[in-house]
């Protein structure tokens, strides 16, 4: 079915193990160093090879004695590895131990309509709510904007569109664990518009929220106008190329069971005169529907 009522969902709907495989980063990951990293190098009795460390951009550290020392990449415990067997060169049983001070190569970047773009660091891999948190994701120029998607990309071949609208809802299975590197863009919310018109006080567009519905979107544009015949109200839905016609006192009775969830690009109509006048309306704003499509419709909905 095209149209569905509106219902927050009361559990997140699990993705499948090879979908998070490819999306989300494990729980506790094991942390690899990068560039940025601030470490500490303590080898017992021998303070002319300890000191505290930036791990520079070309990956190295350098240790007095042994030199440049490549870590980009590496565990703690390889990276301890690495310098015992370096340090061994010159002594006979370096008892080496590696502490990090600060975790900054763990990054995020934040881009689009955000109070905050930049570079997010993070000790641990956040979550997306977390990064959107820390970038005061609301829109800058519209606060009455609502965020309904954004888009991650993963390195330089992978794009994942996540579903924002789900998460606001209270999805936890949207919420995905984000991974070294990923870059989030949340574009512009102005993308995102419903259309009411005909017959309504303020007809035009309206920004899509979450969990919009047509009661909603109506009681936006001033509900139906004196000159209205709101028996019947039609949606199309421009992502589907489809049409419903339906019926304004079942839309205001208790049961709401037409009171459907709204989509980007859904368009109302209120008419004037009863069907006719959304008949003719369908036929202008989607040749691509036939008019024997549209007089099923119609038939099927007045039964």
């Amino acid at each position: 079915m095209p149209f569905k009522p509106a219902a927050k969902n009361s559990e997140a709907n699990l993705l499948s193990k090879e979908d998070l495989a490819l999306i989300e980063e494990s729980v506790n990951p094991v942390y690899l160093f990068g560039s940025g990293d601030r470490l500490w190098v303590n080898v017992y009795g021998r303070p002319e090879v300890s000191g505290k460390h930036v791990i520079g951009p070309d990956g190295m550290i350098t240790v007095p004695l042994i030199g440049d020392v490549f870590l980009n990449g590496l565990s703690r415990e390889e990276a301890q590895r690495e310098l015992d067997k370096r340090l061994r060169q010159y002594f006979s049983s370096p008892h080496v131990n590696l502490g990090v001070d600060e975790y900054t190569s763990n990054q995020v970047t934040v881009l689009g309509r955000v109070a905050t773009a930049g570079i997010q660091r993070f000790p641990h891999p956040p979550t997306l709510a977390e990064v959107l948190a820390n970038a005061g994701a609301l829109p800058i120029l519209d606060k009455q904007a609502t965020l309904t998607r954004c888009a991650i990309m993963r390195g330089r071949e992978k794009l994942i569109w996540v579903d924002l609208k789900a998460l606001l809802n209270g999805d936890p299975g949207y919420n995905i664990r984000m991974k070294k590197g990923d870059i989030v863009f949340i574009p512009d919310s102005s993308d995102t518009s419903i259309y009411v018109l005909g017959s309504v006080p303020k007809p035009g567009s309206y920004r899509l929220t979450p969990r919009m519905t047509v009661l909603d979107a109506l009681a936006q544009a001033g509900g139906p106008s004196e000159n209205a015949a709101p028996e019947k109200i039609g949606i199309f839905r421009a992502s589907t190329q489809q049409a419903e016609i339906i019926d304004f006192a079942e839309l205001i009775g208790p049961k709401r069971s037409v009171n459907y969830a709204l989509e980007d690009g859904d368009v109302l109509f209120v008419p004037t005169s009863g069907l006719a006048d959304f008949g003719y309306f369908l036929r202008q704003i989607s040749p691509l529907i036939a008019v024997l499509t549209f007089g099923t419709n119609l038939t099927n909905s007045t039964k």
